[in-house]
């Protein structure tokens, strides 16, 4: 017999043996212990100790005749039914059913089963208990699974949750009332949008303002007065706290009628646009319908602004100096309205001066500030004339000064951007004998310079370290001003930059030079490989597969050349102007760009509105 046939032997032995074994004995030789009939909850006589619970899903006061409807209807129920006792009616007013984040009621009824205080829960329907699936049957399994098992009687679908039959019913009808709520929350977000189509904005209850039969906002001048003071205040260079706690002094009520003022309501006026007139909807949008949680608005959803919707209470240039002062109070700004400085005369004629703590700045505000101090008939980026060899000189026409950047630059003068910061290499420190620098641009000609600054001056920063008594490089940190520059530029923000600069002058009269539009570009490997990977087939791709934390490349019309033609590279817009003998005026001060667009009130005339809304106030305390 081979091996294949003594296997199949075995396998049908197996076989005979699990069917004899399965032939059982007879139920006669069995003792049989029957069990407990299931208690129908109804019929029974033993004592039921019931709950109920009620919910309605706002705070509309038409709901509140069925809110106060099912809790007389369920007085009646109990009172039909001899061995039911009524525990407690819990009900949940104005709380929607698709999350338990604010169902108090809901949560301590649970708890009270835990303890074993309640035997039956008896509610309107499947929807009234929970519009979320997960929470329905997840509910409904934990009491089941107590020590005292609880359960739930769903009235409207005749449903109780002792039969085991109910969970798959259960399911289906929770998964209808989920798929109703999310039909409804679509409904509702439709309704919002053709409203702010069409410039029908929600009006809240808003501190300065009250409504008109009609819903419009008009101002109540007493609270109006408040919040001229709060934005005055907040102008001068008060914080938050310091605002909250004059309000607070003063006896001051916020619009709930309290007394007692905190720094976040002060922010959140502060912030609310519609003090200046103007409506913005959907700041906020509620992407998930299951847990209500809102989550601000980052051009996820459409927004409206209308402009001049209602009578303001505080100018619309007031309005956005406050705003750029609270989003740069991150950056150390404390109370100052800073302004863009400008260079008027010398071969710094246009480039403007770079705040480090100031992130209201757009790179349409550096160009305009440094087009003010020109004429309107002077060029700013005049042509390079035409320089011709002279008589018994080497024609070098054709001929291109090589750029340094295809040499070694470890030793040379250069800056690299991040996205965050700068950072200047050591040779370009040793150029300048000051430990304090600052940065200046000129947004047209695209060059940027360094020159010695004081630690006075307001836009001075440090860019040196000492290290074991010898001097390093210190990173700048750029997160308020380096936007702007990468916007200014069109550089993209994954990736760095690095340019070559000279130095012009002598001692502390000198200053670095790059020209930004000789940059080296460092892309980050990850970015570069998804670009590639979904580029065509006959599309540039990196000539090597070495993996690298940055690939470095250059700008695209560098692929013809190796440098500048010779004599436009003398000429060059950066060294021109510092060729020459006369005075450069290097260390002239920039003077203020004031923005003709925004026209804040002024430090005299707010000093006024805040004493005299002060001493209003103080003479209605007293009367």
């Amino acid at each position: 017999m081979n091996e294949n046939e003594q296997r199949a032997g075995t396998v049908s032995d197996q076989k005979s043996k699990i069917r004899e074994r399965y032939k059982g004995i007879s139920i006669e030789e069995l003792d049989v212990i029957p069990a407990l009939p299931q208690e129908d909850i109804f019929a029974t006589e033993k004592e039921q100790r019931v709950a109920v619970y009620a919910r309605v899903s706002t705070d509309d006061p038409r709901q509140t005749s069925s809110y106060e409807l099912q809790k007389n209807h369920y007085h009646d129920v109990i009172s039909r039914s001899p061995n039911w006792r009524l525990i407690e009616i819990y009900a949940d007013e104005g709380i929607s059913g698709t999350s338990l984040q604010h169902r108090d009621a809901f949560k301590r009824m649970i708890e009270d089963c835990r303890k074993g205080s309640i035997d039956l829960i008896v509610t309107k329907s499947v929807s009234r208990f929970a519009r979320n699936v997960v929470d329905c049957i997840g509910y409904v399994r934990d009491l089941l699974a107590l020590p005292h098992p609880v359960g739930v009687y769903f009235e409207t679908e005749r449903l109780n949750t002792f039969d085991p039959k109910g969970e798959m019913i259960l399911s289906f009808m929770a998964t209808l009332a989920q798929e109703e709520s999310h039909t409804k929350s679509e409904i509702m977000n439709a309704s919002i949008e053709m409203r702010f189509r069409r410039g029908i904005f929600l009006t809240p209850i808003l501190l300065g303002y009250d409504h008109d039969e009609d819903g419009n906002l008009i101002i109540n001048e007493h609270e109006a007065k408040i919040v001229k003071l709060i934005f005055m205040m907040y102008l001068n260079g008060c914080t938050c706290q310091e605002i909250a706690d004059t309000l607070t002094a003063l006896g001051c009520k916020t619009k709930k009628g309290n007394t007692v003022w905190s720094p976040s309501s002060i922010l959140q006026i502060l912030q609310n646009e519609r003090h200046c007139g103007d409506v913005l909807a959907r700041k906020t949008f509620t992407p998930n319908y299951l847990n209500h949680k809102s989550k601000k608005n980052n051009r996820d959803r459409n927004q409206y602004r209308k402009e001049n919707h209602h009578e303001a209470i505080i100018s619309r240039d007031d309005f956005i100096a406050v705003q750029r002062l609270i989003s740069n109070a991150k950056y150390g700004n404390k109370g100052i309205l800073p302004e863009l400085k400008v260079m008027k005369d010398g071969v710094l004629k246009g480039f403007v001066s770079i705040n480090p703590r100031w992130a209201g700045f757009r790179a349409e505000d550096y160009i305009n500030a440094s087009r003010s101090v020109y004429s309107k008939d002077e060029e700013i980026l005049p042509q390079s004339p035409t320089i011709e060899a002279e008589s018994g000189t080497f024609d070098l026409r054709g001929y291109e000064i090589a750029r340094s950047q295809f040499f070694d630059n470890s030793d040379r003068i250069s800056v690299t951007f991040t996205a965050s910061d700068v950072r200047f290499s050591t040779s370009a420190i040793k150029k300048i004998s000051s430990s304090y620098v600052e940065l200046l641009v000129h947004p047209e000609k695209l060059i940027f310079a360094v020159r010695s600054s004081s630690t006075e001056q307001r836009n001075a920063m440090q860019w040196i370290k000492k290290k074991n008594g010898n001097p390093h490089p210190r990173i700048i940190s750029g997160t308020a001003f380096l936007p702007s520059l990468y916007s200014l530029f069109g550089w993209k923000k994954d990736c760095k930059y690095r340019i070559i600069g000279v130095k012009r002058g002598q001692g502390t009269d000198c200053v670095l030079l790059f020209n930004l539009k000789e940059t080296e570009i460092f892309i980050p490997n990850d970015v570069l490989q998804e670009q590639t990977a979904e580029a065509p087939k006959t599309a540039l791709r990196p000539f090597t597969d070495n993996i690298k934390r940055n690939i470095m490349a250059y700008p695209p019309d560098w692929v013809d050349t190796f440098g500048s033609n010779f004599y436009s590279h003398a000429q060059a817009q950066e060294l021109a102007g510092f060729d020459k003998d006369s005075s450069w005026n290097i260390s002239e001060q920039a003077v203020p760009y004031r923005d003709s667009e925004l026209q804040v009130t002024s430090r005299t005339e707010r000093d006024k509105n805040i004493e005299q809304i002060m001493s209003d106030m103080k003479e209605e305390t007293n009367d």
